[in-house]
């Protein structure tokens, strides 16, 4: 197996510190994947991390929920439908509710 150039384990390096544990697993794990024979050990002394914790990614990857952040992430119009939802029993049309800033005067 042959490993990364330096300059691309390094910036693997600081990607992976960015991340949260659990998707430090996940991303070892879709790396190691892609490394194949000898990924696992490869990766496990570039990050500096447990072969078992990337082990536990690879579990964790291949049971991802569906679409886990589905009722999380907000829809295409969700905001005007909110404020439309919000003003139906107002009697001032939609667009009236809304108030300007004021411009800061010096």
């Amino acid at each position: 197996m042959e490993g990364y150039a330096k300059d691309v384990e390094l910036q693997m390096r600081h990607f992976f510190d960015s991340l949260s544990e659990k998707d430090r697993r996940r991303y070892a794990a879709v790396e190691a994947a892609k490394l194949g024979h000898g990924g696992v050990t490869y990766l496990a002394g570039l990050f500096g991390c447990h072969p078992d914790t990337i082990r536990q990614g690879r579990a964790d990857v291949e049971n991802l929920p569906a679409d886990a952040a589905e009722s999380r992430i907000r829809k295409r119009g969700a905001v005007a439908a909110m404020l439309a939802a919000q003003n139906q029993g107002s009697s001032m049309p939609f667009a009236m509710n809304f108030k300007p800033k004021l411009q800061d005067r010096r």
